[in-house]
């Protein structure tokens, strides 16, 4: 079971995926009763893992969907509000990996409405709080991702909310794995102490800068993978064209090992040719690097035992529990890890919800980076 108990009432759900920022409502006190998720396997994985819930996942595009069946499927009466609202629009619009695709660029991407969605859901069912998680690239100050974003905060405003946006690394909460992401806090107009989002409570060095505190080191890779039994998998030997150079790439390295400018004796590759995660290899020593949910065939992170990671590894780099189960094929289970939030990271967000306050309003409207 997740969550023993409602300290903070109940949660609605919309993208809800595997369940990352669910299992993190729960551990902060809510009990998640209705749950919005296309993907069938996601879905299921949410029935599979979660209790609480009142009815069966809704399985249809949200688009279809309005907020009273939302709300039915949760149990609530006429009148009755969330004391929640959770959920992450698909970033496949805004992400950075993405940026290279000219319509993305342009923000021409017709799923961009989603966030749209959201916020439809917020105006109709008006939650006491909410908290919306997206990946960090929203923020920028590009054609794609401004227009959208500045929508967003507009939208949240006319539904009546104050919204409090801010970008968080996940490594930087104990979380074993860097992973930005934006989340925004929302409470109603009028409340007089704004919710914060969480301190730091591990550091280190990301993207050639430190972050959080550095009396506190991040967690590793190597620590929460050792002595972690995880059984051999179909397809995790990465073979092809490229699979043989994996075995000479130090831990923590990619494709640039490989190349005139790191003094290869026989470079395969020109500088920066390839994507950052190309041939990238897992360091022990250092949180992972963010987990894709739908890799190529050469795209790392890879185990430094020059594989594949296993389903049971990625549910540790992402703070799942080990007893957490995901339903569907290898490569489903892949896109739902790789989409989740991780929970550990979501609990400390949904919590700051009722823990440190700021009083400042123009702290509040600006996203960090």
């Amino acid at each position: 079971m997740i969550g023993d108990m409602a300290e903070h009432g109940v949660a609605i759900s919309l993208f809800s995926g595997a369940g990352g920022l669910d299992h993190g409502a729960e551990d902060a006190g809510y009990e998640v009763r209705a749950a919005v998720e296309w993907d069938r396997d996601a879905a299921a994985t949410m029935e599979k893992n979660f209790t609480h819930l009142h009815s069966s996942v809704i399985t249809r595009s949200i688009v279809e969907v309005t907020t009273e069946e939302i709300l039915a499927s949760g149990g609530f009466r006429a009148g009755e509000r969330p004391d929640l609202l959770i959920g992450g629009p698909p970033c496949t619009p805004f992400s950075k990996s993405g940026f290279w695709l000219e319509w993305k660029r342009k923000g021409l991407d017709p799923t961009a409405s989603l966030l749209q969605e959201y916020t439809r859901v917020l105006r109709e069912a008006r939650p006491h709080k909410f908290v919306l998680e997206n990946v960090y690239a929203l923020t920028y100050n590009n054609t794609a991702s401004r227009p959208a974003y500045e929508r967003l905060l507009r939208e949240i405003d006319d539904a009546g909310y104050i919204p409090i946006p801010k970008v968080l690394n996940a490594a930087d909460y104990g979380v074993p794995q860097a992973r930005p992401r934006l989340f925004i806090l929302g409470v109603p107009k009028g409340t007089k102490i704004l919710p914060a989002h969480p301190d730091p409570s591990h550091g280190g060095t990301w993207e050639r800068r430190t972050t959080g505190p550095i009396d506190r080191p991040h967690v590793t890779a190597g620590e929460v993978l050792e002595g972690l039994v995880a059984e051999p998998e179909p397809g995790e030997v990465v073979a092809g064209k490229y699979g043989h150079l994996l075995p000479d790439v130090p831990p923590g390295e990619n494709y640039l090992h490989y190349t005139a400018e790191r003094g290869h004796p026989d470079p395969q590759f020109r500088w920066r040719s390839k994507y950052w995660s190309f041939l990238l290899k897992l360091s022990p020593t250092r949180p992972a690097p963010t987990i894709q949910a739908q890799p190529g065939p050469y795209i790392g992170p890879f185990h430094w035992e020059n594989r594949r990671l296993r389903v049971n590894e990625l549910k540790r780099l992402f703070t799942f529990r080990d007893d957490f189960t995901f339903v569907g094929s290898r490569s489903s289970v892949q896109a739902q890890v790789g989409n989740s939030v991780p929970p550990l990271l979501a609990a400390k967000v949904i919590g700051a919800l009722h823990g440190k306050t700021s009083t400042s309003l123009s702290d509040a409207t600006v996203a960090e980076h």
